[in-house]
């Protein structure tokens, strides 16, 4: 929560200086406070397990999220019950009307291929376009990053030469330590990781609408921003749990794929050894971070005065 001092005090620009979080004595008695309306739309198949990691995540807040669940329609999820859907989730053409603060898109399991021979492709450009004037914040995740950059800055995706798979260490851009988004950062900090394919870099640093914000030197690029900082592209997996990977690595030695040990996960490099959980802060600090800093203390109270990215 922010620091709330008068503006006439020294220290009040100072600490603005330094993008520490405070807020004027003035706008304080002019604040009015309401929940953060948060959309999600999640293209994972196993959607209860990420619907818990994500409001996990979002929950890390004192402020209070009502989330609203979106489906898509031209995609019949195969891996969670037809009641579940039914239940919690909506479509799209049942909330396009509304304004959110914000709208979270997932990954999917379709990295392979082609962006437009997904079955769903039409209808999440049809979301995409609709989050520029209808969500003040969208964070877009894995291959819902790669389709966000593909679609609103045409950056091409590339297929890697094996799986990209384990727990990499990433770093802070030099000129982004100040960033909203990286508040409380270490210099140094462990992202999972989990992907076929990557985002073209050399597209991406050259987009001036673009800026990176974290790299790494073993999987590239992992959180890029949008010049107004309104959309967000993240290729990795913070909401994962300790045991995702290893569910995932399980699941495709079943299927005999024979996939590499994900790397710096299990301890000893040994698959019956129990995964340290070496990511948790960092991800809940990017998520509080974003829901602080990046929409509620920018998006206006009233979600009709939203203005397009």
């Amino acid at each position: 929560m922010p620091i709330n001092i008068s503006s006439k005090l020294p220290a009040y620009k100072t600490l603005q200086q330094e993008n520490i979080f405070v807020i004027s004595s003035e706008a304080a008695a002019l604040q009015d406070i309401r929940p953060l309306q948060i959309a999600i739309v999640n293209l994972m198949p196993t959607k209860i397990e990420t619907e818990t990691q994500l409001m996990r995540l979002l929950s890390n807040t004192p402020i209070q999220v009502d989330i609203t669940l979106i489906k898509t329609a031209t995609h019949v999820s195969a891996n969670t019950s037809r009641e579940h859907m039914e239940s919690f989730y909506t479509t799209f053409d049942k909330v396009k009307n509304r304004k959110f603060d914000a709208l979270l898109i997932t990954g999917a399991p379709v990295e392979k291929l082609l962006f437009e021979q997904v079955d769903y492709w039409e209808e999440l450009c049809g979301i995409m376009e609709w989050s520029k004037s209808n969500a003040f914040s969208v964070m877009h995740i894995c291959w819902g990053a790669q389709a966000g950059l593909y679609y609103h800055y045409g950056i091409n995706k590339r297929e890697l030469p094996k799986k990209l798979s384990g727990i990499y260490p990433h770093k802070v851009h030099p000129d982004e330590c100040n960033h909203p988004l990286l508040k409380g950062f270490d210099e140094l900090f462990y992202v999972p990781q989990s992907r076929y394919t990557e985002a073209i870099s050399e597209e991406i640093n050259a987009n001036p609408n673009l800026k990176v914000l974290v790299n790494s030197q073993l999987s590239g690029v992992h959180i890029i921003a949008d010049r107004s900082s309104r959309q967000f592209f993240v290729t990795g997996h913070g909401e994962y749990d300790n045991n995702t990977l290893k569910n995932e690595y399980l699941r495709d030695v079943a299927k005999g794929i024979n996939p590499e040990i994900p790397y710096n996960y299990f301890p000893g490099d040994n698959p019956e050894n129990t995964p340290l959980y070496t990511w948790r802060g960092h991800a809940s600090l990017m998520y509080s971070n974003w829901l602080n800093f990046c929409v509620y203390q920018e998006t206006p109270y009233d979600l009709a005065e939203i203005k397009p990215i």
